[in-house]
């Protein structure tokens, strides 16, 4: 574990050691496995460590059985536990903590060296930018995590047992980390990913964009507990080198190869599961303004399908309801959209190139949002003036994005009486409830937007959650109050009480939008 040790297990390291040192025999060919190479190429780690930390924020557990409902985009028809906030504790997150620093940050880290040692920043600063990527969804979700001492357990001098930074510290490292990567990029080297990079294939200035537009994200997320930093993180980004998104062609997404190896993790949810269906809550944001991308979010009902009488054809299910209530509406409400079916299920044939289906770590639209509301509350360098253009943009970013190009299917969305842009707190709730629709299958992303603007504003406990409140961070995980507890503790001191209802740093000053 690069994360740290228990001390049982330094206490037992020292022993083997002490012993080994009384004994003439070379015993250290024991400590090889033949089957698991320690020094891994770059390549195949960065493509392995990219696979597994987009399908672990943007997979099947934190995301698509957990996130996805607290964000109240989609509900539970079946089992519906994780919808009413009784299966999101310790030992039901604690695997997307600890996985993320044992695996993908580790592999991160290990690429890094490898580029530095190599004097190519073109290998390792996609893995540092990659890392960032990553902690964000670790601190937004916990709040105080390791980040400074986190990864460096088998380094000289290294904290076995990492003490937690402070919220803010974390995000001045992560700006600190964003910037210089993009700007060694600006001299990549002779080595590059190339084709072991399944995001960019290598483009050094497809990175840099990358790592500007996130670092866009952070600055925002920050803006109204810390609005001057986050103004000049915002007009940095926007000013790097290499600039920030201008189009869908830069989104920084997977290409799931689909070959039933890697495929994208919703649709192997769904080759076997159908408890599923689109919230209430975004059908009726989406039904509301007559939004075309409610026939790619959902499929149509079942029971409209089969032509019963009355059935609507798109419909959405309450969140956190018994599991009676919920199996009401099995075949009364939608399944997530056809596109992210492999085909042939366990109960049906849906779609057909979901193994294929993209995941989104970031896109145009996103940071088109981002300048919005920037643009409206004068922030990096953007005035009042521009708002309106940006979040059009957005908009159309996100239609696009989903398959909607026909201009005048786009035109008509945009003059919606809901969609035209209002301007000022008005405008700012308008941004960030089409920033929440477009976040759609990243549920972590859209859940931090909600605890950051209260919007919409529809999201809340449903009439059977175990929780009078949406949670505000998930819990520490079990092993790390028994590994590493004193560290842990005092993040707690620090932080607040270890529940789900304490707020992170950046969750403590309330919004405009949420009054």
């Amino acid at each position: 574990m690069r994360l740290f040790r228990s001390a049982a297990a330094v206490a037992v390291s020292v022993t083997l050691a002490a012993g080994m040192a009384a004994c003439n025999s070379d015993l250290t060919s024991l400590n090889q496995n033949p089957n698991n190479p320690e020094d891994v190429p770059y390549g195949p780690l960065f493509t392995n460590a990219v696979q597994a930390s987009v399908g672990r924020w943007l997979g099947t557990t934190y995301d698509l059985r957990q996130l996805e409902f607290v964000a109240q985009h989609l509900a539970e028809v079946q089992y519906p536990d994780e919808d009413r906030y009784a299966r999101i504790k310790a030992s039901d997150t604690q695997n997307s903590f600890l996985n993320s620093y044992n695996g993908s940050l580790e592999d991160f880290r290990r690429v890094v060296q490898k580029g530095v040692a190599a004097e190519s920043p073109a290998v390792s600063a996609p893995a540092v930018i990659m890392q960032q990527w990553e902690f964000g969804y670790l601190t937004d979700s916990w709040g105080m995590v390791p980040y400074s001492q986190a990864l460096a357990g088998d380094s000289v001098g290294g904290a076995l047992l990492p003490e937690y930074d402070s919220q803010q510290a974390i995000y001045n490292g992560m700006f600190a980390a964003l910037t210089k990567a993009v700007s060694d990029l600006q001299t990549p080297g002779a080595s590059s990913l190339g084709s072991a990079d399944p995001i960019y294939d290598g483009d050094v200035k497809a990175w840099q964009k990358f790592g500007n537009s996130l670092r866009a994200r952070d600055a925002i997320r920050i803006s109204y507990v810390d609005p001057a930093k986050a103004d000049a993180e915002l007009k940095a980004a926007f000013a790097a080198p290499g600039g920030v998104f201008t189009s869908n062609a830069d989104n920084a997404q997977l290409d799931w190869p689909g070959d039933g190896i890697s495929n994208n993790p919703w649709s192997d949810n769904f080759q076997t599961r159908d408890d599923h269906r689109l919230s209430k809550t975004l059908y009726d944001v989406l039904a509301a303004n007559n939004d075309p991308r409610i026939a790619v979010y959902a499929m149509p009902t079942a029971d409209f399908q089969d032509g019963k009488a009355g059935a609507s054809e798109y419909a959405g299910q309450p969140n956190g309801l018994t599991a009676a209530d919920a199996g009401t509406y099995f075949t009364k409400t939608s399944r997530p959209g056809a596109i992210f079916y492999p085909g042939k299920t366990a109960y049906g044939t849906f779609g057909g190139a979901g193994a294929k289906q993209p995941s989104y770590l970031m896109t145009f639209a996103e940071l088109s949002f981002i300048q919005a509301e920037a643009a409206e509350r004068g922030l990096g360098g953007l005035t009042p003036a521009s708002a309106a253009s940006y979040y059009n943009a957005g908009i159309t970013a996100s239609l696009k994005q989903w398959g909607i190009t026909d201009p005048a299917a786009i035109a008509t969305f945009l003059a919606q009486p809901g969609v035209v842009y209002q301007g000022g707190t008005a405008g700012l709730k308008q941004i960030a409830t089409q920033k929440w629709v477009a976040l759609f299958t990243d549920g972590g992303q859209a859940w931090f937007e909600w605890r950051r603007t209260c919007q919409p504003p529809a999201i809340a406990p449903g009439p059977a959650a175990v929780l009078s409140y949406v949670p505000r961070r998930l819990f520490y995980p079990t092993s790390e109050h028994t590994v590493n507890g004193t560290n842990v503790n005092a993040a707690i001191t620090a932080q607040g009480t270890d529940n789900m209802k304490t707020q992170v740093w950046w969750d403590t000053k309330t919004a405009p939008t949420c009054q």
